[in-house]
């Protein structure tokens, strides 16, 4: 099979590797689409955990090709969503229902093989069907799980005024999800036209911020909330945007870090203005007992998801897909097509 294989970071080759065949709990998966994300980003550049040698790709779709001999719920021919996290659920972090902090977690496409390949083996039971939404919606199911979860970090208190820096996949998701939980604003900031189009059509108020003018985008804001938002979160991963987040959180407030910066990347913040305002400080990583709810919210059609996956590549134009997703502004949502 061809796959796009990591001998380490920023070295990357379309190899020749086996066929994978699946053990007796296993499928294996013809993969159909594989989203494109920050986080492949940062694993090009060797972070986020990494583990070389690595074939990428964790927002996963496929087409079950073979089954092992002990599989009986999930046939050859079925369209499936696959959750990538495999924890034990046996250690203390599993315990404490934290299974993205599992002592043994595997993570396919982070830690393991994952979907930047034309076939992949997975656990059926983290194979999820998906015939009814097609490979296009369905491959948005793991970042809608991780939007998900990011709210079941941030416990958001209905008729909340919210703020979303940055207009991305996640950020649209997290509006979209903001506004069905009862949030009375969501103003969302970004510097594309496009995406901000998206947001508004959601129902959330757009604000244009140009990068690189921090000092001009934080005017803007306050005008929109001079007191400052309930909730503000940074969906970017740039600290020039975490450094905004703060001055803009209202008195009793909560800011979430969602977006991923560089592991090496420092924030500075005030103690004292955290202490003194009473600010409350979440980070929210990846998803947990989340992704059946994303496929819920999926087919309710709750979460549009139209114009959200606006470029697909072949598993040969990888090079481009990297591109187009760091330096691209009308990439919106790369999915790679093996």
């Amino acid at each position: 099979m061809k796959a796009v294989y990591y001998d380490e970071p920023r070295r990357w080759r379309l190899a020749d590797l086996p066929d994978p065949e699946p053990g007796p709990h296993d499928v294996r998966l013809r993969v159909r689409a594989a989203g494109m994300c920050g986080t492949d980003v940062h694993l090009h550049e060797g972070e986020f955990g990494h583990v070389y040698p690595l074939v990428p790709g964790h927002e996963i779709v496929g087409e079950i090709d073979k089954v092992g001999d002990d599989v009986t719920d999930r046939q050859p021919g079925q369209l499936i969503a696959l959750d990538n996290m495999i924890s034990c659920g046996l250690c203390d972090m599993c315990r404490r229902a934290r299974p993205a902090h599992c002592r043994s977690l595997r993570a396919m496409g982070v830690f393991e093989a994952g979907g930047f390949a034309e076939y992949l083996i997975a656990p059926a039971g983290k194979c999820y069907p998906a015939d009814d939404l097609g490979a296009d919606v369905a491959v948005l199911t793991e970042p809608t799980a991780c939007a998900m979860h990011g709210l079941d970090i941030l416990e958001p208190t209905p008729g909340s005024d919210v703020l979303i820096m940055g207009a991305g996949p996640t950020g649209l998701l997290l509006t979209q999800l903001l506004l069905h939980t009862g949030a009375a604003r969501v103003t969302v900031a970004a510097p594309t036209p496009f995406k901000l189009a998206l947001a508004a059509g959601y129902g959330a108020h757009p604000v244009p911020i140009a990068r690189g003018a921090a000092a001009a985008a934080l005017t803007s804001l306050r005008h929109v909330a001079p007191d400052g938002f309930d909730i503000v979160v940074d969906a970017t991963g740039s600290t020039d945007i975490l450094a905004l987040c703060l001055p803009l959180t209202a008195v009793g407030g909560t800011m979430l870090v969602y977006g991923v910066t560089a592991e090496d990347a420092q924030w500075p913040i005030s103690p004292y203005d955290v202490f003194r305002r009473e600010i409350t400080i979440k980070g929210s990583f990846s998803q947990a007992y989340s992704f059946d709810r994303a496929l819920r919210m999926l087919r309710s059609g709750r979460l549009d998801t139209a114009g959200i996956v606006t470029h697909h590549f072949g598993l040969d134009q990888y090079a481009a897909a990297l591109d187009a997703v760091r330096n691209d502004p009308s990439c919106l949502k790369a999915v790679l097509r093996p």
